[in-house]
């Protein structure tokens, strides 16, 4: 049970193809955001579509294969944790962060 304490999975489409750095130390970072959609019918009838975006973040390997596949708008799986930091802006306000650290992708979409 103990890998169920923070664990995320989620199923979505990324909005931008990611972005990649390589740090200072040699450790490839990527960043994405991912949306998920959720559907469901309002008191009229009406199909309403609710979208979450997720900040998702990458290290080493895993920065490598989203480098490689992740396109914007081609549906990935995920797994990770989340993680919450925080950073002063420029402007002296403490600023909060909540992401999800991939360990693994799905690639779900069609081939190009």
């Amino acid at each position: 049970m103990n890998h169920l304490r923070n664990r995320v999975q989620l199923i979505g489409n990324p909005g931008m193809d990611p972005e990649v750095k390589v740090l200072e130390n040699g450790n490839k970072l990527a960043k994405v955001a991912l949306a998920t959609n959720e559907s469901y019918k309002n008191a009229k009838g009406e199909k309403i579509t609710d979208t979450q975006w997720h900040s998702l973040v990458a290290w080493g390997k895993t920065a490598d294969l989203m480098e490689k596949y992740v396109r914007k708008g081609k549906e990935i799986g995920i797994e990770g944790k989340l993680v919450t930091r925080n950073y002063e802006a420029a402007n002296g306000e403490k600023r909060y962060v909540t992401e999800v650290v991939v360990n693994e992708i799905l690639l779900l979409g069609a081939k190009a």
